[in-house]
């Protein structure tokens, strides 16, 4: 639809579901970025602000440290897409793993998972704008 700067920051404007949202274009990748938007936003996933005061680490599991149910995880996941984009697909990442896999998950696990496909998505547009 269109761009808009918000301090600095280069958003670009598209509509989902017929709400405008705006989608950071200039997102950090790394690791430590998306580790804190999983803990700030796992609180409220779980429906337990008092998860806030939990330390939260890569290696923290879903299924035995913090009790996730699948339905939490979806709306995990839905929360990760809205905030970084397309590219981050949670159906096609769980197709890869097999049930223990899915039930050993940790957040590491989440978070690495972005991560490349914040890079790969960098790269890929990267790539594009050479053409």
């Amino acid at each position: 639809m269109g761009q808009l700067s918000i301090n600095n920051t280069l958003f670009t404007i598209v509509t989902k579901r017929g709400m405008l949202i705006l989608k950071n274009e200039q997102y950090d990748a790394s690791e430590e970025v998306i580790l804190d938007y999983v803990k700030r936003h796992l609180g409220a996933v779980i429906g337990d602000p008092e998860l806030l005061s939990t330390e939260i680490t890569m290696e923290t599991k879903f299924s035995s440290d913090l009790e996730l149910e699948s339905i939490e995880f979806v709306a995990l996941a839905s929360r990760l897409r809205t905030e970084f984009g397309d590219c981050v697909n949670f159906v096609e990442f769980l197709a890869t793993k097999n049930v223990d896999d899915v039930v050993s998950l940790n957040v590491g696990d989440v978070v690495r998972y972005v991560s490349t496909c914040l890079q790969r998505e960098k790269s890929m547009q990267g790539a594009m704008a050479h053409d």
